[in-house]
């Protein structure tokens, strides 16, 4: 039996801008997925899917889930014809748009096939494996969901877009800052979210430029405010970065409304994270004490949210 797990993830900073190069700040998250193989007599393979989840999630992403595992299968060449893979997946990340559950799903695979057949893969193997298998759910993936569920803790990413060396760095933050997440129930389509943004960029290419250079400047104050831990800086710089996602059109009604309740309960900064349109919002805390009072607040309306820390 082969055994793998990969870590969930937030974008603190960066989603959707990230495609184009501009650089982006993830954070892992405690919670993650698990995959076990089994081998058994016979060929191909088979998925039970255990994992948390968002209501209609695992439906809506059933099929992208399966092209998932049949391309990290292929792409480490996994010999399914001789052999049958009885793959389960399952671990405590809850399974919702904004949380790199796709990306944890193909980590975890990518581990657990590397445990099973002795590849002696490296991490960043291991990384492009779960890369070659977020194509199914995203196109063409940015890589940073990957990246943050492979290596865990805080990363700069920069995406080379001349098909190069993406630019991966770990940050380190001089302390752990409380943070809420919030699910609005909703799972959108990334690929979908994403060709919508690249229409309207093809559309109003001046707007699109304008906006871009102001959140570069943004990412920038965000990395040296991680860096030095001054915690009313990122929570500022998360406003104006949700103010650009709204710019965009990812950010939907029920993610505003979800950052005022935020905002309304002491929250530093707030904001979406990961497609859009539905899916998560975090907020940031000052202390463990408003953590609490922002994940009651959140919960007193209806939705699920779980706290956690980053950095």
């Amino acid at each position: 039996m082969g055994f793998g797990k990969g870590y969930g993830k937030t974008i603190l900073f960066g989603e959707h801008f990230v495609v184009y190069g501009l650089p982006a700040i993830a954070s892992a998250l405690g919670s993650f997925t698990t995959a076990n193989i089994k081998i058994a007599q016979g060929k191909g393979w088979t998925v039970d899917d255990q994992r948390p989840a968002t209501p209609g999630y695992k439906k809506k992403k059933y099929h992208e889930s399966m092209q998932s595992v049949k391309n990290v299968i292929n792409h480490l060449k996994i010999d399914t014809k001789n052999q049958k893979l009885e793959i389960t997946f399952a671990g405590d990340l809850i399974a919702a748009s904004g949380v790199g559950a796709s990306a944890a799903q193909c980590t975890s695979l990518a581990r657990a096939l590397n445990d099973s057949f002795n590849l002696n893969l490296s991490d960043e193997k291991i990384n492009e494996a779960a890369y070659e298998g977020e194509k199914a759910y995203h196109g063409t993936p940015s890589g940073i969901d990957n990246t943050a569920s492979t290596y865990g803790g805080l990363i700069w990413f920069v995406k080379n877009l001349n098909g190069g060396k993406n630019t991966m760095d770990l940050l380190q933050s001089p302390k752990k800052i409380p943070l809420v997440i919030a699910n609005s129930g909703i799972t959108a389509s990334t690929a979908e979210v994403v060709a919508d943004v690249k229409r309207l960029k093809e559309e109003n290419p001046e707007k699109f430029e304008n906006i871009f250079g102001e959140y570069k400047m943004l990412a920038e104050e965000a990395k040296k405010a991680l860096l030095e831990g001054k915690i009313f800086n990122i929570g500022s710089l998360m406003n104006q970065n949700q103010k650009l996602l709204q710019d965009i059109t990812v950010s939907g009604e029920i993610n505003d409304n979800l950052v005022e309740i935020a905002l309304k309960n002491r929250a530093i900064g707030a904001k979406m994270t990961g497609t859009g349109r539905g899916g998560l919002v975090i907020a940031l805390a000052e202390n463990e004490e408003i953590q609490e009072k922002i994940a009651k607040a959140f919960e007193n309306e209806g939705f699920d949210a779980w706290k956690t820390m980053i950095g």
